[in-house]
């Protein structure tokens, strides 16, 4: 007689939810779901489908499946025991101690286990042996795991450091912003009230030469008045003085009211082309930086100054992010703007400064322009100033791949430096003085007027 084959707990799962069945429902095309499976695909499909084969079920309460839930339940409590059995050290199928582990199937077996069918060719060691070198292997696993954890808390770190340094800039910025514009601000008010003062001023000025005509019109007024109240005094008295008098009134002398001139205030004068005109005197106090240092670049070493323009030696390293744009070799900053075509020169107030350079620095690439160095010594970059004046100036022409270095103080070139501009360059300085800062030498803004025919 054949055996009955074994059933596992594979042939009492649902086929929605994948688990031993729960109230097992069966429908009209003869698949079982789990009670609450069923309602809710329902519920999604809002429709009385079948989530095997769609077939739509003539019953919106279909028959529970008595039979399958006993046996559904039969096999949880089978499974409870042998989870049971296994975490008390006991074999399932044999109930012998587990005293071994099966190096194939990753699991503990008992003695019994050893000799079956499944395990003939598998090796075995014992269950001590297997868990210490589990642990060992664990144990390899950790380290890297602690440095990775170690890792990512730094990087953690680094970001809520860099957080409060994005804080910090823009705090400084926001004041910076504010310093100015408050600058422009005091100039346009005392702008305006000087403007103001020269509209009174001007005003006064109308008013009174207005006023002394009205004055001297008046005193003709009042003489007339007098000479035609005394003809009419006359006209009414003896023919004989009549006629004598009469004669000397009208050849009295009267002056014709001239024309007022030149006493209307100068409105064009005040109004003209007013915003262009303060505009031009605005660009007396604005000054323009043909390179504006960047901090995110600066070495921790440096201090750039809130205008950008200045860059001096700490002594001190200060607590910076550690981001990619920032040097780390030598006390250095870029400027914030690259250029690989056009002409561009900036000029460099170094004063005393005995441990400085100028130049231009590339992604791959850097250098500093030749005569402003003796050299590389001991990765320290020093620098001879002697033969120069207070002021260097780099001219950049990247059209004509060429470099010049010039001392402002004589205006004379010192090196003409040439190169293949292929990628962009930055502007670099180095400074590693703590007395004298570099200063970029800002020029002035002029306002033109260009006429259209």
């Amino acid at each position: 007689m054949a055996s009955r084959p074994s059933l596992s707990e594979e042939d009492f799962s649902c086929p929605v939810c994948c688990d031993i069945f729960r109230d097992p429902i069966l429908l009209a095309c003869s698949h079982t779901i789990c009670n609450s499976c069923l309602r809710t695909f329902w519920d999604q499909r809002d429709a009385l489908e079948c989530p095997i084969c769609r077939s739509v079920s003539p019953n919106a309460n279909p028959p529970l499946n008595i039979v399958l839930r006993s046996m559904c339940e039969a096999v949880l409590r089978e499974r409870s025991r042998r989870m049971s059995v296994e975490m008390g050290g006991l074999c399932s199928l044999h109930n012998e101690a587990l005293s071994l582990f099966c190096v194939k199937d990753q699991r503990p077996v008992c003695d019994k286990c050893k000799d079956t069918r499944p395990h003939t060719t598998h090796s075995f060691c014992s269950i001590q042996d297997a868990a210490q070198d589990l642990k060992n292997e664990l144990q390899m696993k950790l380290k890297p795991l602690h440095e990775k954890l170690r890792l990512y808390e730094n990087f953690k770190q680094s970001c809520v450091d860099t957080e409060q340094h994005i804080k910090k800039q823009a705090k400084r910025a926001e004041a910076q912003i504010k310093r100015e514009f408050e600058k422009l601000h005091h100039f346009l008010w005392d702008e305006e009230a000087t403007r103001i003062a020269a509209l009174r001023a001007e005003e006064m000025q109308r008013s009174q030469t207005v006023k002394k005509k009205v004055e001297k019109i008046t005193t003709q007024i009042s003489s007339l008045l007098d000479i035609i109240k005394a003809i009419e005094e006359e006209t009414a008295g003896e023919n004989l003085h009549f006629l004598l008098t009469s004669v000397e009134r009208t050849q009295a002398k009267l002056y014709k009211p001239e024309k007022l001139s030149s006493v209307l205030i100068d409105v064009a004068k005040h109004l003209g082309n007013l915003s262009f005109h303060v505009s031009e005197k605005m660009h007396d106090i604005i000054h323009y930086t043909p390179v504006v240092l960047d901090p995110n670049t600066a070495h921790a070493d440096l201090i750039v100054s809130d205008d950008l323009m200045t860059v001096v030696c700490s002594g001190e390293r200060q607590l910076l992010p550690a981001n990619s744009e920032r040097i780390e070799s030598y006390a250095s900053v870029l400027g914030s703007e690259g250029f690989n075509s056009g002409t561009h020169w900036w000029e460099v107030e170094v004063g005393d400064n005995t441990a400085w350079a100028v130049g231009l620095k590339a992604m791959l690439l850097s250098w500093a322009l030749r005569d402003l160095t003796q050299g590389l010594t001991g990765g320290k970059l020093r620098l001879e100033t002697t033969q120069l004046g207070p002021w260097a100036r780099v001219q950049l022409d990247c059209d004509k791949c060429r470099v010049t270095s010039v001392d402002s103080g004589c205006n004379t070139c010192l090196h003409i430096f040439k190169h293949a501009f292929t990628e962009k360059v930055f502007p670099y300085f180095y400074s590693h003085c703590k007395l004298h800062p570099l200063r970029i030498i800002p020029g002035k803004s002029l306002v033109t007027v260009h006429m259209h025919s």
